[in-house]
């Protein structure tokens, strides 16, 4: 099973509240819903359901778990909703627990056990694991070396500052670039696949 990333991404690298002001403000951050006038839904919608189609389970962070778990139930019988209500779901948490759990078929990671749990879904037979969001989760997982594609939509806007999926312990990590469209907005809808060559240093 490869560990993919699916990000709304700025050019210099934020990830934090894409979809909404209210959605993420710690630290300060004022830019909730950045990513919606470079959203063009001609290109980064297909973008998006292939990444979904190829998922066998979606992983997430607590913060993100908890948007999604209170948006989606609501938009049952939209095509992409219904799917991601049905799929297999895991979320990483130290504070939420089984009675948390209200969107269907999520099951609760334990925090500690995050790395070898995702080393193991990583090593077993399936399709695709799916993060979306969940930018300290999958800085995690990029950290341990377990990320197997990006999958960034990298709007032309810079930030300021903000949340961060990369890594900032010094270590080189390499990939590929395996497809890039422009979207009509300046969006570059890119795929990174891990290099061949991937090792650290």
């Amino acid at each position: 099973m490869r560990i993919v990333i699916n990000e709304f991404i700025s050019l210099d690298g934020v990830v934090q509240a894409p979809g909404g002001p209210q959605e993420d403000t710690e630290g300060g951050f004022a830019h909730g819903g950045w990513s919606h006038p470079f959203f063009d839904p001609s290109t980064l919608g297909p973008f998006i359901n292939d990444t979904l189609a190829d998922a066998d389970a979606l992983l997430f962070g607590r913060r993100t778990w908890q948007t999604m778990a209170a948006a989606w139930p609501g938009r049952a019988g939209d095509p992409f909703a219904d799917q991601m209500n049905a799929i297999k779901k895991y979320v990483v948490s130290d504070t939420l627990t089984e009675a948390d759990l209200t969107w269907t078929n999520t099951t609760l990671v334990p925090g500690p056990e995050a790395a070898s749990w995702a080393r193991a879904q990583r090593a077993a037979d399936g399709r695709d694991l799916l993060v979306m969001g969940s930018p300290t989760l999958v800085r995690s997982l990029l950290s341990a070396d377990l990320v197997d594609e990006l999958r960034l939509m990298v709007m032309p806007v810079v930030l300021g500052g903000g949340k961060t999926i990369f890594p900032t312990d010094g270590v080189r990590r390499a990939f590929e670039l395996v497809s890039s469209e422009t979207a009509k907005t300046g969006t570059q809808v890119t795929t990174y696949r891990r290099a061949a060559d991937a090792t650290t240093a």
